[in-house]
C-alpha cells in the first residue's frame, strides 16, 4: 500500500478528494492527514496575496479568522469531514490537528509511518512562494521522500 501524508489548511472538497485518491491510478492510497490551520502570523500574507488575486473582500475579512485555541474547534471539524471524504474514497485515512512547528511534526510523521510521499494542498499563497517559503518549499529540504505541491480547491 502506498502511504501519503497530506498536508491540508482547510477541509477537502470532493474535487481535492478525488484528485488525491487517484494521483497513483488504481494503487490502494493510505493517508496521515495533518491539519494546519492558519495562524495569526501569516494573516498579512493571506491579506497581500488576496489582494493580488483581485480578492478585495478576502482581504478585509482575513481580521475576522479565528486563531490560536479559538482556531482548534474548526481544525478539528476540517480534519474530520477530509478523514471521513478520504474514507468514503476508498481510501484508509488518519489524522490530526498540527498546533506548533508543522514541519517538525512532518517529518517525525514521515519517518514514523514510512510515507512515500508528501502531498501539500494549500491554496495559492504567492508571497510565501515567491520567497520559497511555503510549506512544500521548506518540507522539500526536511523530510526525505518527494514532496508534490497542489492547489487546493474551492466548492
Amino acid at each position: 500500500m502506498f502511504t501519503s501524508v497530506l498536508m491540508i489548511e482547510k477541509p477537502l472538497t470532493s474535487v481535492d478528494v478525488e484528485f488525491v485518491t487517484t494521483l497513483h491510478g488504481d494503487e490502494p492510497i493510505s493517508f496521515v492527514v495533518l491539519m494546519q490551520p492558519r495562524g495569526d502570523q501569516d494573516r498579512l500574507l493571506r491579506a497581500i496575496d488576496d489582494v493580488a488575486l483581485g480578492e478585495l473582500e478576502e482581504a478585509v475579512r482575513e481580521g475576522d479568522e479565528p486563531e490560536g485555541t479559538a482556531a482548534q474547534g474548526p481544525a478539528e471539524l476540517a480534519l474530520q469531514h477530509s478523514l471521513q471524504s478520504l474514507r468514503q474514497a476508498g481510501s484508509t485515512a488518519v489524522g490530526q490537528v498540527v498546533d506548533d512547528h508543522p514541519l517538525d511534526k512532518l517529518k517525525g510523521v514521515v519517518d514514523e509511518v514510512g510515507a512515500d510521499e508528501v502531498i501539500v494542498l494549500t491554496a495559492p499563497h504567492y508571497v510565501e512562494e515567491f520567497f520559497h517559503r511555503d510549506w512544500a518549499s521548506r518540507a522539500r529540504h526536511k523530510v526525505g521522500v518527494p514532496v508534490l505541491k497542489l492547489f487546493a480547491h474551492s466548492e
